[in-house]
């Protein structure tokens, strides 16, 4: 059964002022929320699947990587050191200690598993409890593309639809853009990671089904055509992308209008570049595409 996309990790800088923008872009941004080891996050909420806006916090006592451990700080921490944009893939996970087994023996990646819980908020202000149990892939090479999948150990603290409703009437996360010089050599490790066969379509580029939404592997050129302005690593694979489903493309062209941010026609699509959007390039949809 394919997986769906459990989250994006957007490593930025300044953690308020890019919440401050996606506020204006329409999204309803969670408080903050801290992390034991010293990154910091804010989350946009959609059914089953969410954003989380992360950065390094002041003091952060960040673990390094370690023999059969992976350190998701010192990834956010290293990534940030040279740029901003969409950091990591996450996948959703029944098991997260079943497919950690499964990343070794397919050797896309032999870490240990990892579980932290925190306090969460509900939207009346009242605290809550959350966990996860992580387990992450490495791709060779990779230093600006992260992927893991996470398992939730109490999916009825964390998923709430009081979260998940947003002035722009955005619904879901529907496409990811991942660059790299040559998409077929990433074919053996995303095949392994998402459980899926890619479909071409178009020359080089793969795309990958996972459940309503869909990954796609292209060059930087084809992300380009698509998403108007992107950030690419040209010598290793990097996150350039995402689109999201919405209500109504033409009021959320008015709303972008309105709040002075910049955009283009794309076939269907409204695109915001990377350049204006923290280093990643996010594309409005209608729903119906």
């Amino acid at each position: 059964m394919s997986r769906r996309i459990d989250h994006l990790v957007i490593a930025v800088h300044d953690l308020d002022k890019a919440a401050a923008f996606y506020q204006r872009l329409g999204f309803q941004v969670g408080a903050r929320n801290k992390h034991s080891w010293g990154t910091e996050n804010r989350l946009v909420q959609f059914p089953g699947t969410f954003l989380e806006l992360i950065t390094v916090g002041e003091g952060a006592n960040i673990p390094p990587h370690g023999q059969g451990t992976f350190s998701f700080g010192a990834f956010v921490r290293d990534y940030l050191q040279e740029r901003e944009g969409l950091a990591m893939l996450v996948l959703d996970s029944q098991d997260a200690k079943a497919d950690a087994a499964s990343f070794a023996q397919q050797k896309i990646g032999a870490f240990q598993p990892f579980f932290f819980e925190r306090t969460g908020k509900k939207p009346d202000g009242s605290e809550t409890k959350v966990a996860f149990t992580l387990a992450f892939a490495a791709l060779e090479n990779a230093s600006k593309a992260g992927f893991f999948v996470c398992q939730q150990h109490f999916p009825e603290n964390f998923w709430n639809p009081a979260f998940q409703k947003h002035d722009n009437q955005a619904t879901a996360v529907s496409s990811i853009a991942l660059t790299a010089p040559d998409p077929d050599r990433l074919r053996r490790f995303v095949s392994a990671f998402t459980g899926e066969e890619p479909s071409r379509p178009a020359g080089h580029d793969l795309s990958y089904r996972l459940t309503d939404a869909h990954l796609d592997v292209m060059t930087p050129d084809d992300a380009g055509e698509l998403y108007v302005s992107v950030e690419a690593e040209l010598d290793q694979p990097s996150f350039v992308g995402f689109a999201l489903r919405v209500e109504d493309i033409h009021r959320q062209a008015a709303r972008l209008d309105a709040a002075e941010i910049p955009y283009q026609h794309v076939g269907s699509r409204l695109v915001v570049p990377a350049s204006a959007a923290h280093g990643v390039a996010i594309a409005f949809e209608p729903t119906q595409n």
